[in-house]
Protein backbone atom coordinates (compact mmCIF):
# COMPACT_ATOMS: atom_id res chain seq x y z
CA UNK A 1 0.00 0.00 0.00
CA UNK A 2 0.98 3.28 -0.96
CA UNK A 3 0.66 5.53 2.72
CA UNK A 4 1.51 8.79 0.65
CA UNK A 5 -1.81 9.09 -0.63
CA UNK A 6 -5.41 9.50 1.10
CA UNK A 7 -9.41 9.15 0.34
CA UNK A 8 -11.28 10.44 3.53
CA UNK A 9 -15.05 9.75 4.25
CA UNK A 10 -17.01 11.80 6.25
CA UNK A 11 -20.50 10.53 7.74
CA UNK A 12 -22.27 10.80 11.09
CA UNK A 13 -23.06 7.07 10.62
CA UNK A 14 -21.07 4.46 11.07
CA UNK A 15 -22.78 1.63 9.07
CA UNK A 16 -22.21 3.87 5.84
CA UNK A 17 -18.48 4.96 6.89
CA UNK A 18 -18.14 0.68 7.17
CA UNK A 19 -19.49 0.49 3.54
CA UNK A 20 -17.61 3.31 1.49
CA UNK A 21 -14.20 1.85 3.34
CA UNK A 22 -15.19 -1.61 2.27
CA UNK A 23 -16.09 -0.55 -1.04
CA UNK A 24 -13.00 2.32 -1.73
CA UNK A 25 -10.62 -0.20 0.01
CA UNK A 26 -11.39 -2.76 -2.70
CA UNK A 27 -10.84 -0.44 -5.78
CA UNK A 28 -8.29 2.13 -4.83
CA UNK A 29 -6.97 -0.08 -1.27
CA UNK A 30 -3.58 -0.89 -3.26
CA UNK A 31 -2.93 3.06 -4.00
CA UNK A 32 -4.83 4.89 -1.25
CA UNK A 33 -5.23 4.81 2.84
CA UNK A 34 -8.89 5.04 3.19
CA UNK A 35 -9.39 7.12 6.42
CA UNK A 36 -12.55 7.89 8.11
CA UNK A 37 -14.63 11.13 10.31
CA UNK A 38 -17.62 10.73 11.90
CA UNK A 39 -18.10 14.45 12.12
CA UNK A 40 -16.94 17.73 10.12
CA UNK A 41 -14.93 18.94 13.17
CA UNK A 42 -13.33 15.47 13.40
CA UNK A 43 -12.49 15.52 9.76
CA UNK A 44 -10.77 18.82 9.28
CA UNK A 45 -8.53 17.42 12.52
CA UNK A 46 -8.07 13.91 9.98
CA UNK A 47 -6.65 16.28 7.30
CA UNK A 48 -4.52 18.49 9.53
CA UNK A 49 -2.91 15.38 10.85
CA UNK A 50 -2.00 13.69 7.49
CA UNK A 51 -0.87 16.89 6.03
CA UNK A 52 1.36 16.90 8.99
CA UNK A 53 2.35 13.28 8.20
CA UNK A 54 3.11 14.59 4.44
CA UNK A 55 0.06 12.73 3.35
CA UNK A 56 -1.87 13.74 0.43
CA UNK A 57 -5.22 13.56 0.77
CA UNK A 58 -6.53 13.96 -2.67
CA UNK A 59 -10.61 12.78 -2.22
CA UNK A 60 -12.98 13.96 0.45
CA UNK A 61 -15.96 12.46 0.22
CA UNK A 62 -19.00 14.12 3.12
CA UNK A 63 -22.50 13.71 3.93
CA UNK A 64 -24.30 16.61 3.72
CA UNK A 65 -26.56 16.21 6.87
CA UNK A 66 -24.64 16.07 9.94
CA UNK A 67 -24.63 17.43 13.46
CA UNK A 68 -22.66 20.12 14.14
CA UNK A 69 -21.55 21.24 10.72
CA UNK A 70 -23.59 20.49 7.58
CA UNK A 71 -21.27 18.95 4.59
CA UNK A 72 -21.36 21.43 2.42
CA UNK A 73 -19.77 24.07 5.21
CA UNK A 74 -16.88 21.49 5.83
CA UNK A 75 -16.09 21.15 1.88
CA UNK A 76 -16.01 25.10 1.85
CA UNK A 77 -13.70 24.62 4.62
CA UNK A 78 -11.75 22.61 2.87
CA UNK A 79 -11.84 24.40 -0.35
CA UNK A 80 -10.14 27.36 1.48
CA UNK A 81 -7.35 25.19 2.59
CA UNK A 82 -6.99 22.40 0.31
CA UNK A 83 -8.17 23.63 -2.78
CA UNK A 84 -7.02 21.06 -5.38
CA UNK A 85 -8.89 18.27 -3.46
CA UNK A 86 -11.48 16.48 -5.18
CA UNK A 87 -14.64 17.00 -2.62
CA UNK A 88 -17.80 15.13 -3.28
CA UNK A 89 -20.79 15.43 -1.61
CA UNK A 90 -22.54 12.37 -1.01
CA UNK A 91 -25.89 12.57 0.58
CA UNK A 92 -29.99 11.37 0.24
CA UNK A 93 -30.92 14.50 2.45
CA UNK A 94 -29.32 17.62 0.84
CA UNK A 95 -31.21 20.20 -0.74
CA UNK A 96 -30.80 22.41 -3.48
CA UNK A 97 -29.41 25.20 -2.08
CA UNK A 98 -26.69 22.93 -0.24
CA UNK A 99 -25.57 21.34 -3.67
CA UNK A 100 -25.34 24.90 -5.25
CA UNK A 101 -23.22 26.05 -2.00
CA UNK A 102 -21.33 22.86 -2.48
CA UNK A 103 -20.50 23.31 -5.98
CA UNK A 104 -19.96 27.15 -6.07
CA UNK A 105 -17.93 27.42 -2.79
CA UNK A 106 -16.24 23.98 -3.12
CA UNK A 107 -16.03 23.16 -6.30
CA UNK A 108 -17.25 19.76 -5.13
CA UNK A 109 -19.15 17.07 -7.18
CA UNK A 110 -23.15 15.27 -5.52
CA UNK A 111 -23.83 11.87 -5.61
CA UNK A 112 -27.10 10.68 -4.55
CA UNK A 113 -27.59 8.07 -1.82
CA UNK A 114 -27.94 5.00 -2.13
CA UNK A 115 -24.66 5.74 -4.16
CA UNK A 116 -23.64 2.73 -6.67
CA UNK A 117 -20.33 1.94 -6.15
CA UNK A 118 -19.65 1.88 -10.05
CA UNK A 119 -20.56 5.77 -10.04
CA UNK A 120 -19.13 6.75 -7.67
CA UNK A 121 -15.64 4.65 -8.25
CA UNK A 122 -15.84 6.35 -12.21
CA UNK A 123 -16.06 9.79 -10.40
CA UNK A 124 -13.72 9.45 -8.36
CA UNK A 125 -11.33 8.28 -11.27
CA UNK A 126 -12.18 10.56 -13.27
CA UNK A 127 -11.60 13.67 -11.50
CA UNK A 128 -8.22 11.69 -10.68
CA UNK A 129 -7.17 12.28 -13.94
Amino acid sequence: MKKGKAILCVDDEPIILESLKAELSNVFGDEFMIETAESGEEALEVLDFLADRKINTLVIISDWLMPEMKGDELLAKVHQKFPKMIKIMLSGQADPQAISRAKTHADSNYVAKPWKKQDLVALIREQLD
